[in-house]
């Protein structure tokens, strides 16, 4: 026999599986493995493929699934034999082995192991193993595909499983529900808070399922945060009968966002830095349709920063930009420059940011714009030229005040020696034209001399229109444009036919005298044309215009039918009424309704009960009471304390910083090095300590004895030693923890790390930041304790920010990276809050940073004075760096 590595014929690939030796069956499984995957047939191989279902190589085992998986439709009755090895399969101790074993079994598309497939998922679903469970949700469509019989039990699987608490786990679950049971908004009311809170620790394309549900989910439960921005219907009997006091009243009532709601616009928020573009795009159409209308901006900067990407995610979100710009055109016009056309853009991206520019121009910023477009106009492109010229044209018919200019710019491109720009030169003119005809006269006149030069049928179509159309305006031009059409009738193309015929129509009826004897020889030609369309026309034309006893009545009102004045065309984007899709989807994308599109609904009069999202609630960790003093200036000055216990929640660290500090050099210590760290984490050693982490290395030859910290510190601080080491192998290195109480003071702890021969005197000293502990707490309570923190426990200052450090990732990356404080929700774009408390003391310590362009103001409060003014130095030092 050959080496297996010299086989690829399916004959020898054959005799290899059918071989006693696992190396060579495994050997083989590759070879058919990498053909599936180059898109060859290895389907006659089944039957030898199949005998090693049971193999208990795993790794043979996993490769028999993936072929299995690709031919067990085409091998039906072979396949069946393999279903009693999948069964034991599913009780493999390895979980890989269950999870395979399932997505092969829900793959086989033979009806009647249906019962034995759900058997096979609601017991996955229970499984110990989250990506067993995770199988188990994506079997679930298989087998709704394959059986929609089965939606009940299916269901009941979907709920169990969204209760699932893993994140491995949400994002296939929420999938299957999308594919099964769309509309069962009840099974998502328990699980929504928890989905809302996993969000963002789950994989990036179950982010982008879960947030499409819930966009559906709260359009059906909360109320629209727009109404700020509705219209009073006068209409209704209620406007009607109510008393004008009555309507103030019902008008001012204030809008109170529903928490739910707003959890999760904050929990979807951190997601715009998402390094997946669908993730983004998912957010960012999430608060198009649910967030208040002021918090839009949020999502502008990352919209823009994904058209770095590749051409294909520029057009999706090019797409979803051109429907915005048309309703929130302040969102994108400070980021206008992004829209300008590159020269390796892509046609169909060259468009999409033509479409945006158009929506974005406005009376400021037109002059900038049409001065663009005219580069565009020449470029070598010529759809994109011709696109261009559209652009102007609505420009010019949307604002009033460019639009002489805009012709003047159109009359000019007929000199043109492009025979494309010309033609849509025309066309743009003749829409623009309709909106003030008798202003225009010498513009008509101008495109009447150029006609012989202008080849392009529906340029030339459009001139004869206008003449037509216009025909009073030029009575001298029009009836000799006829003369030398009725010259070429023959030749010209049908659609320049239709126009001859419809010009010498109108010229009958307004000039008669000077082409009645013109027009009875074109309408003779168009009697005989090849084209059946014209010589239709041409009858009716020659009934309605030209009385005689078969006419009758009709011909009475030719030129009121002929010559009736007609509406101006509406120059609008293409994506005006795009709006009606989801954002994001395919629906949007196409502008039609496909298959399976879920639409939004409306949003409700009134909000459905709340309390359904109503689960078992762990009681939150509270801060030690506040108490405010008041003094009695009246009676004898006594102070008289009122506890005032405000629930704040203790947070786990938003930055932990990985830098180690050197606390003993090797050789000062004598081969002995030291280091430590802030974990920023609440000590285990006490409640006022803060917890650091030491890393003791031993560079020399020999092994050191007995490390531990001295019962004594010379500076008194209540210091928890770590375990003494009893031995430190030669260049090993150990980490131990230990707890200081600095005492709200950024004073060194001075102690002694010893060995057995020797002593080391060592000091750490902290940095006010790491004093504290974050804490959360809602944005009515910062702003309430803050109120109580002024005078005296106040400190602030003005500083200019960098541009770089300009934006809410870079401010709160650089306020925790040096203070261990919790990041607070703001409603306002330009305002970051943070809180926390002193680990000593728990006394609170607020910071808020408003941006004032280009200044920034820096705020701390907090009683502890000294840590104030501390804190609000470094706080400033971090911001006006331009560094990371």
């Amino acid at each position: 026999m050959l080496s297996p590595w010299f086989l690829c014929r399916n004959e020898d690939l054959k005799e290899m599986l059918e071989s006693n030796k696992e190396s060579l069956k495994l050997e083989a499984m590759k070879r058919i493995v990498g053909l599936i995957a180059k898109g060859k047939n290895a389907s006659e191989l089944f039957p030898a493929v199949v005998k090693n279902v049971a193999s208990k190589n795993i790794e043979l085992k996993k490769l028999v699934y993936v072929y299995l998986v690709r031919y067990a439709e085409e091998q039906q009755d072979l396949a069946l034999l393999s279903i009693s090895t999948f069964q034991r399969a599913l009780k493999d101790p390895n979980q890989l082995i269950r999870a395979s074993a399932l997505r092969v079994l829900s793959s086989i598309r033979v009806p009647i192991i249906v019962p034995i497939m759900m058997l096979a998922i609601k017991e996955a679903a229970t499984d110990l193993s989250p990506y067993v469970r995770k199988t188990a949700a994506h079997a679930i469509q298989k087998l709704y595909s394959l059986d929609p019989d089965q939606k009940e039990h299916l269901i009941e699987v979907i709920e169990k499983l969204l209760k699932d608490k893993s994140t491995l786990v949400a994002g296939s679950v929420v999938m299957a529900f999308e594919e099964v049971c769309p509309d069962r908004i009840d099974l998502i009311h328990k699980n929504y808070r928890k989905l809302c809170n996993l969000l963002v620790d789950v994989e990036e394309w179950g982010q982008v399922v879960i947030i499409h549900m819930l966009t559906r989910y709260a359009r059906t439960q909360f109320v629209s945060p727009w109404r700020e921005d509705a219209v009073f219907d006068e209409n209704s009997a209620k406007a009607f009968y109510d008393s004008e006091e009555e309507r103030r009243v019902d008008q001012s009532k204030p809008y109170i966002m529903d928490p739910d709601h707003r959890l999760l616009l904050r929990n979807t928020k951190p997601l715009l830095q998402s390094r997946n573009t669908a993730v983004v795009m998912a957010v960012s159409q999430l608060y198009w349709h649910l967030a208040p209308k002021h918090e839009l901006s949020i999502i502008t900067k990352s919209l823009v920063r994904l058209l770095r990407s590749h051409r294909e995610v520029q057009y999706i979100v090019l797409q979803n930009i051109a429907t915005m710009s048309i309703q929130r055109k302040g969102m994108f016009e400070p980021f206008m420059k992004s829209f300008y056309v590159r020269s390796t853009d892509a046609t169909h991206i060259k468009t999409l940011k033509l479409e945006i520019l158009t929506n974005l121009a406005n009376e400021a910023n037109i002059s900038t714009i049409l001065r663009e477009f005219q580069t565009y106009v020449k470029s070598q492109d010529k759809a994109f030229a011709a696109a261009t010229i559209q652009a102007i044209g609505c420009c010019a018919t949307n604002i009033s005040e460019v639009t002489d200019t805009c012709l003047n710019g159109l009359v000019l491109l007929l000199s043109n020696r492009d025979e494309t720009v010309v033609a849509e030169s025309v066309v743009v003119i003749k829409k623009l034209l309709q909106t003030q005809p008798s202003q225009h006269s010498d513009i008509i006149k101008h495109m009447a001399k150029l006609f012989d030069n202008i080849t392009v049928p529906m340029a030339r179509a459009s001139i004869l229109w206008l003449m037509g159309e216009y025909c009073e305006h030029v009575p001298k031009i029009a009836p000799d444009v006829l003369r030398k059409m009725a010259k070429t009738f023959t030749d010209e193309e049908d659609i320049v036919k239709l126009q001859i015929v419809n010009l010498a129509a109108k010229l009958y009826l307004t000039n008669s005298k000077q082409t009645k004897l013109l027009t009875q020889y074109i309408l003779n030609l168009g009697k005989y044309d090849q084209n059946y369309d014209i010589r239709d026309r041409t009858r009716f034309i020659r009934q309605l215009i030209v009385p005689n006893e078969k006419s009758g009545a009709l011909s009475k009102y030719a030129r009121r039918i002929l010559m009736a004045p007609k509406p101006a065309p509406v120059l609008q984007s293409a994506f005006k009424d795009r709006d009606r899709f989801q954002l994001g989807t395919l629906s949007h994308t196409l502008n039609s309704q496909a298959s399976g599109y879920l639409e939004l609904s409306d949003w409700p009069a009134v909000a459905p009960d709340q309390s359904v999202r109503n689960v078992e609630v762990v009681e939150p960790v509270r801060l030690p009471c506040i108490y405010l003093v008041f003094k009695d200036n009246v009676k004898n000055f006594d102070a008289v304390s009122w506890p005032v216990c405000v629930s704040l929640q203790a947070s786990s660290p938003v930055f932990v910083p990985e830098t180690s500090h050197e606390l003993l050099h090797r050789m000062t210590g004598k081969g002995l090095s030291a280091q430590y760290r802030f974990t920023r984490q609440p000590c285990i050693y006490g409640n006022s300590m803060v917890s650091l982490q030491l890393t003791l290395s031993n560079s020399t030859d020999q092994a050191l004895e007995n490390i531990h910290i001295s019962e004594k510190s010379s500076t008194g601080q209540n210091i928890h030693r770590f375990n003494a080491i009893e031995r430190l192998e030669p260049q090993a290195s150990v980490t131990v923890s230990m707890g200081v109480d600095f005492n709200d003071s950024t004073q060194a702890a001075n102690f002694q790390l010893c060995t057995k021969e020797d002593e080391f005197s060592v000091s750490i000293q902290p940095a006010v930041g790491e004093l504290l502990l974050p804490i959360t707490m809602s944005e009515a309570d910062f702003t309430k304790e803050q109120g109580k923190l002024v005078g005296m426990n106040e400190s602030s200052a003005t500083i200019t920010m960098t541009p770089e450090n300009v934006s809410s990732q870079s401010v709160n990356r650089k306020v925790v990276s040096v203070a261990n404080l919790g990041v607070i929700p703001s409603g306002q774009e330009n305002i970051y809050r943070f809180s926390g408390k002193t680990v000593s003391s728990g006394s609170l310590v607020l910071v808020s940073v408003v941006l004032k362009d280009p200044d920034a103001v820096i705020t701390i409060n907090t009683e502890k004075t000294v840590m104030g003014s501390m804190l609000l130095r470094q706080v400033k030092t971090a911001l006006t760096n331009s560094g990371p």
